[in-house]
């Protein structure tokens, strides 16, 4: 029996962001025509005939945002027919992690506003937009365990404590400070830079780090277990 399939694909992105002070923050952009206009939404859109997903994506998030995700991956594609009142239409869903100085928005013509969100204070959002920002933060929490993805969402030298306060944050429990460095450490993933951060607020300046990419690979190559956070 043929079967005639009246199916378009959009290429959308949940861009996160984090800081110790603001959490994980997701970037949306508010919708100027129908369906949903005036509601938030993820960076996104169609794909064109010619270009391949993560094209079609990275196009979105910097026509609309005038950002850069050099980090993009692929998680989950979504298809409840209902999802998007103009036909049945599904959303290939990527995550992209942008560091703190990288995050400062351009907001594109074809968008009244741009703005980086809570992800726990969501406004009324368009589509199952709220849905997928839910299972991209899921699959964060799977993820971050073995692999340094949250190096990719931290600035190239940083104290440990952004570290430990990323994964506070996004685990919802309080790190074993000193059990946390110890493994860190052991690993060798961090490398100890020349400059330290001054805090206004505190007396000793903190020790800076940078990501140990080639260590990191290295035990990847060995076999050894890299659990980062258990």
């Amino acid at each position: 029996m043929p079967v005639h399939q009246h199916i378009r694909v959009t290429s959308d992105a949940v861009v996160l962001r984090f800081t110790a002070k603001d959490g994980f923050m997701v970037l949306l952009s508010k919708r100027s025509i129908p369906p949903h206009i005036f509601k938030w939404g993820l960076p996104g859109g169609f794909v064109r005939n010619e270009e391949p997903l993560e094209a079609a994506v990275h196009r979105e998030i910097r026509d609309e945002t005038g950002l850069r995700a050099d980090y993009l991956e692929q998680f989950r594609t979504f298809g409840a027919p209902e999802r998007d009142p103009r036909g049945r239409v599904l959303c290939v869903a990527h995550i992209a992690l942008i560091r703190p100085s990288a995050s400062r928005l351009i907001p594109g013509a074809g968008n009244k506003e741009a703005k980086w969100y809570p992800v726990r204070e969501l406004p009324q959002m368009a589509f199952d937009h709220a849905d997928v920002i839910a299972a991209a933060l899921e699959h964060l929490r799977v993820r971050l365990r073995n692999e340094p993805l949250a190096f990719e969402m931290l600035d190239a030298k940083f104290p440990v404590s952004e570290l430990e306060k990323l994964y506070e944050w996004l685990y919802d429990r309080p790190v074993d400070r000193r059990n946390f460095q110890k493994k860190i450490h052991n690993l060798g993933l961090l490398s100890a830079e020349q400059e330290k951060l001054k805090h206004p607020l505190q007396g000793r300046p903190a020790q800076l780090y940078s990501f140990n990419r080639q260590k990191f690979s290295e035990l990847r190559e060995k076999g050894t277990p890299v659990e980062i956070f258990a």
